[in-house]
């Protein structure tokens, strides 16, 4: 069954893929020639609209091009990782002299340089304008081009990013100094390097002392990860590390999970409402877009709140989620609950009552609500009645 459900899955996807994928040429004064661009816009875009997206330059797009989109549009499909501009750069007998590079440097130079300018000065500022891109920019590259877009890293202000390097060639002095780059960035970057036990012996060796220095690497800006893969080729590396580098690099972009409740928010010093905000200022900050937090994600915080018997934290994130979803019943509720547990009932009964008027949620029960309605109800009753018997018993 969950073969068929896949398979299934996957059909959609291809299908969806093929349907929406934008063939565009771009005149180069840098090459003096028209390249061929492969694009693929986030289902439902509207250059009207004022949503951007991640924008994710792929090299090598004759090969690469459709791997990456099928990966993005998996991902993307459970909420993994933001809707991104994807645009693959036709290279095809062009490659060898776009990745050409310095022997000694291992930077671009000549016909290199020229391309390194074009993706530089006219590519960005083309796609930059034509479409909604947000700041955030990754590039991927394989072999050769994954040695090239290591050259963006020693511009003074990178054009990218996020820097997804599969089983790259690296040339020259780039082998030796791409850790100590590396340590001097005062901006979050994000680098993923990969290789295999079956990759090219002069690449994968070259590959993993690169490894060895970039782990040494102290930089709180620095995200890195590294993949050595057991059984796969120099190309067949390709499918698995493309799905590895962007579940690292969008880690943070993903729904909470056990994981993350576990490890972060149950042991979070503060209210729980001050964890979930800085999550969210921290996606936009870094992707550029603006991901809204969900009722499944309220009431898993809610869930661990009252683990750590926080009933301020319930009432924080009760009022966040009122601000927020001020049409649905959910802050309502949970500011409800709040009342209940300081022993507020009348409160809560009015606050339960007023639940009921707005929108519902998918883990709500309105009869609940109900029931906790004439539980009060009761509750106040007694509680009155006590006190027109300590009055009688005064008089």
């Amino acid at each position: 069954m969950k073969k068929t459900t896949f398979i299934v899955l996957f059909s959609i996807l291809f299908y969806q893929l093929s349907a929406q994928i934008i063939y565009d040429e771009i005149a180069s004064s840098k090459l003096n020639s028209i390249r061929e661009l492969k694009i693929k816009l986030p289902k439902g875009y509207s250059p009207e609209s004022e949503q951007v997206y991640p924008l994710i330059i792929v090299f090598d797009g004759d090969y690469l091009f459709e791997p990456v989109v099928g990966q993005l549009e998996f991902q993307t499909y459970f909420d993994d990782m933001p809707s991104s501009i994807v645009v693959g750069v036709v290279q095809a007998d062009e490659r060898n002299f776009d990745g050409y590079c310095d022997e000694v440097s291992g930077l671009p130079k000549e016909s290199g340089l020229r391309f390194h300018d074009f993706v530089l000065e006219e590519l960005l500022p083309y796609l930059d304008t034509k479409y909604n891109t947000s700041k955030f920019k990754v590039a991927v590259g394989h072999d050769l081009m994954g040695n090239f877009i290591n050259s963006f890293l020693f511009k003074e202000n990178p054009p990218f990013n996020a820097y997804v390097c599969l089983s790259p060639d690296l040339q020259g002095t780039v082998r030796s100094y791409l850790g100590e780059r590396l340590e001097f960035f005062d901006n979050d970057i994000f680098y993923y390097m990969a290789t295999a036990d079956k990759d090219l012996p002069y690449i994968r060796k070259v590959v993993l002392n690169a490894d060895a220095d970039i782990s040494k690497v102290q930089n709180s800006n620095l995200t890195y990860y590294f993949d050595d893969f057991d059984g796969d080729s120099h190309y067949t590396l390709v499918t698995s590390a493309i799905a590895r580098s962007f579940d690292k690099i969008f880690e943070i972009y993903k729904p909470l999970r056990e994981k993350e409740l576990n490890e972060k928010v149950f042991p979070y010093e503060g209210t729980l409402d001050v964890y979930l905000v800085d999550r969210y200022k921290k996606i936009e900050k870094l992707f550029g877009v603006k991901k809204e937090i969900t009722e499944e994600e309220f009431k898993k915080v809610v869930e661990i709140a009252d683990k750590r018997d926080d009933i301020e934290s319930l009432e924080k994130i009760g009022k966040l989620a009122k601000k927020l979803t001020p049409e649905s019943l959910l802050g309502t509720y949970y500011l409800a609950q709040y009342a209940e547990k300081i022993g507020k009932t009348k409160k809560a009964k009015k606050l339960y009552e007023s639940a009921l008027t707005l929108n519902d949620v998918s883990h709500i029960n309105r009869d609940f609500i109900f029931s906790k309605i004439d539980e009060l109800t009761v509750v106040d009753t007694d509680n009155d009645d006590e006190k027109e018997g300590g009055e009688d018993e005064d008089n």
